[in-house]
């Protein structure tokens, strides 16, 4: 299908961005009835000519979501180009037989691909990646009232209706407020240069390091697991309680002391016991 619609993708000057706009304005829509026609024909015959029939006639929808994208500095027909990707996708899943129209459909797929065309070449680095951050990429703008920072009272709004958490909302702010820095400096003065290459460069993140970090770990817990199980029910309990929690969570002696009818001192000697115990197990 690819292939037959390469004509309909493929936008190059502003002329004929020009001339594809307004020709693809002309193309008539198709009644339901044609489209449910055509659709069953390319999904039952795998009909080409019928799959390109539907996605001319919907290019029309491409061009109005992707003119709502313009803001983030992209070239329009690269815009149109993804969306008409999208669209391609939509009509190749369509199923004519759910009773919803191929325009609702496609709204998804188009804008899935443009979203993703955004999000790799707006900037350098991926500025939204979680489902929140995505949320707040594409709407943010449109939501503000003005240039000026959000107040509190609108970050909570914003939060509120797009059902994320304020500080997300801060954070996308200030990314989106942000300038694009060069990773290099084009300074050949070295004393006058300083840029984030410099910087960024972290001998911890290199694969060679994070594979022995890794194996290191999986020694470590398994080491520690086995020492666990080494010990009797009580003084497991009480390391893992003592130990093996969360910070701020951990247990005290005398809550030890409490469920097992001793003293503090007891739970402590039992505690010393047991680490011993381990120490020698992991060595």
């Amino acid at each position: 299908m690819a292939t037959a619609l390469v004509p309909f993708t493929g936008i190059a000057s502003a002329s004929s961005l020009d001339s594809y706009i307004s020709a693809v304005n002309h193309v008539p829509l198709l009644t339901q009835e044609e489209e449910t026609r055509l659709a069953r024909q390319f999904r039952d015959q795998d009909d080409l000519l019928a799959a390109h029939q539907l996605v001319l006639s919907h290019l029309r929808l491409v061009v109005a979501i992707a003119r709502g994208y313009l803001g983030y500095g992209l070239p329009q027909a690269d815009l149109i180009q993804e969306g008409n990707i999208g669209l391609m996708k939509a009509v190749k899943r369509f199923d004519p037989e759910r009773g919803v129209r191929l325009v609702s459909f496609a709204v998804h797929w188009i804008r899935a691909e443009i979203h993703e065309h955004i999000l790799r070449n707006w900037r350098i680095v991926k500025i939204a990646t979680t489902k929140a951050q995505r949320k707040l990429f594409f709407n943010l703008r449109s939501m503000k009232q003005g240039l000026n920072t959000l107040t509190s009272t609108e970050v909570e709004s914003v939060a509120s209706q797009l059902r994320v958490k304020p500080e997300e909302v801060v954070e996308m702010e200030t990314r989106l407020g942000g300038q694009d820095v060069a990773l290099e400096s084009s300074s050949e003065d070295e004393d006058e240069s300083f840029s984030p290459i410099a910087y960024l460069t972290n001998a911890e993140d290199e694969p060679a390091r994070i594979l022995e970090q890794a194996e290191q770990e999986s020694r470590r817990s398994g080491g520690l697991a086995q020492a666990l199980a080494g010990l009797d029910a009580r003084s497991r309990r009480i390391i893992e309680a003592r130990w093996l929690r969360e910070e701020g969570q951990s247990a005290t002696l005398h809550e030890l002391a409490d469920e097992f009818g001793v003293s503090a001192e007891r739970i402590r000697q039992i505690e010393a016991q047991a680490m011993k115990k381990m120490r020698t197990a992991m060595n």
